[in-house]
């Protein structure tokens, strides 16, 4: 970084022509602050990037440590930047659902197909039938997810929705709603019914395909 004029690093770059004049590698760099001996912040901004390049939010703690220069204090200021960057800039928001099995297109739905954990999600929608937001309730172990309506309809309060989707998947790739699985979806449309909350739908998803609760008769 010594050898690159003052005027021209990241954070004098920052300070001068504003954050979206820089690139990736450069903003990660400001976070980063510092290099160590034989690294430059600039090599170490590079590996940083490609972790959460390949990662995205689903970057840890110890995915970070392992780039040299980076320590537990470090990874923790870029993992609550990179949280805060998603939740400000979800790219979900202000798209319309018209049906609900258009859902199975937000990225974050799309994201969970091929995880080996049961990821759970909620995402709500306004009177327009607009995104809110797509929100991970629970990540469980293999097809073992648990959810209580409470933890899933607290952020749809907040969010005032009208309606909301719960979307899981289902790592084995079966697509067969199991008896927790209708247990829980029964669950979560009396719960909708009280709050006024609609249940539009729960997905199962999987590699092979989804399958709609509704359709299927359970809400």
């Amino acid at each position: 970084m010594s050898e690159i004029p003052e005027r021209d690093r990241p954070r004098e770059r920052l300070i001068r022509m504003g954050a979206k004049a820089l690139t990736t590698r450069d903003l990660i760099a400001v976070i980063v602050g510092r290099g160590m001996r034989g690294r430059d912040v600039l090599v170490i901004a590079s590996e940083v990037g490609e972790v959460f390049k390949k990662q995205k939010h689903e970057a840890t703690i110890e995915d970070l440590v392992a780039v040299p220069g980076i320590g537990k204090a470090k990874a923790c200021e870029l993992l609550a930047g990179f949280e805060l960057s998603r939740r400000f800039g979800d790219p979900n928001e202000g798209l319309r659902v018209s049906h609900p099995e258009e859902v199975l297109l937000l990225p974050d739905v799309v994201g969970i197909r091929h995880r080996q954990q049961e990821h759970f999600l909620a995402i709500t929608l306004n009177g327009a039938g607009e995104v809110i937001r797509a929100r991970t309730l629970t990540i469980g172990l293999l097809n073992a997810s648990q959810v209580h309506p409470r933890e899933a309809f607290a952020d749809a309060i907040t969010d005032r929705a009208a309606a909301v989707v719960f979307v899981h998947n289902h790592p084995s790739g079966s697509l067969e709603p199991s008896g927790p699985d209708l247990a829980i979806t029964r669950q979560l449309v009396e719960a909708g019914e009280l709050l006024g909350i609609q249940v539009l739908d729960h997905l199962i998803v999987s590699k092979k395909g989804h399958r709609s609760l509704k359709q299927a008769g359970v809400l």
